[in-house]
């Protein structure tokens, strides 16, 4: 009786240790098949790349999305106190944008939005605190 447990055991695990042996192989192929001709350096350049790329689409995109800004406080008329009215400037990498106005005064306050193209006034005339608030933008950091 002694002599059959011992024999199926051992006959067991010859069986157990054979499926590993394959097991082992056979992902060991595949492994092997994955990586063939790939190095840890062409990995490195291959993710180099790709972030790279990734980067400069970043860059190009956020050109077109307000990055700079600035603004200026000032006080319009003689018969108000305090500098409430401003001129704020918001801007592109492009330099492109808008600029907005707020005049405060004792009637009520009045605003005014006017289209910036290359730091320009675009189709409009600029005043000289709009001007300095879009030149105050353009000198932000992005």
């Amino acid at each position: 009786m002694e002599f059959t447990g011992t024999v199926f055991f051992t006959l067991f695990v010859f069986v157990w240790l054979t499926g590993l042996t394959v097991f082992v192989y056979r992902l060991g192929a595949h492994y092997s098949k994955l990586t063939k001709g790939i190095t840890n350096a062409s990995l490195t350049i291959k993710k180099a790349e790709e972030i790279d790329g990734y980067l400069k689409k970043l860059h190009a995109d956020g050109l077109f999305h307000f990055s700079k800004f600035g603004i200026v406080r000032y006080n319009p008329f003689s018969d108000t106190g305090g500098s409430q009215s401003f001129s704020m400037g918001l801007l592109d990498g492009n330099i492109n944008g808008i600029v907005i106005t707020s005049l405060y005064g004792r009637s009520g306050n009045r605003w005014f939005v006017k289209e910036v193209e290359k730091g320009k006034g675009k189709g409009v005339e600029l005043s000289k605190e709009e001007e300095s608030a879009i030149g105050k933008a353009q000198s932000s950091r992005a």
